[in-house]
């Protein structure tokens, strides 16, 4: 029993009585799972962290990328004057 390793989810052949369909009807996916590389098995840490910086780095939307760091920053200050930080050390005076 490894500890960092995923447990697999059990498997059924369950196949609905009036289902006339291709494919499986009780299948979860999600519909953008198609587009992303980093949905679906991932070996590794360093892996999953390469192919989540490539898809946002080549993001068909860069003001979408853009906005999101310009939101993170804002943050980022907001908290530093919430915990009363010192900004003035960045400026010189």
């Amino acid at each position: 029993m490894g500890l960092l390793s995923k447990r697999k989810n059990k498997k059924f052949n369950y196949e609905p009585r009036f289902y006339k369909g291709e494919g499986n009807p009780y299948e979860i996916k999600h519909k953008f799972d198609d587009f992303r590389k980093t949905v679906g098995e991932n070996p590794n840490f360093k892996q999953k962290f390469t192919n989540a910086f490539d898809e946002f780095k080549n993001s068909p939307d860069k003001a979408t990328n853009r906005r999101i760091l310009i939101i993170i920053a804002a943050l980022i200050v907001l908290f530093l004057i919430f915990i009363e930080f010192d900004l003035s050390i960045f400026f010189s005076a």
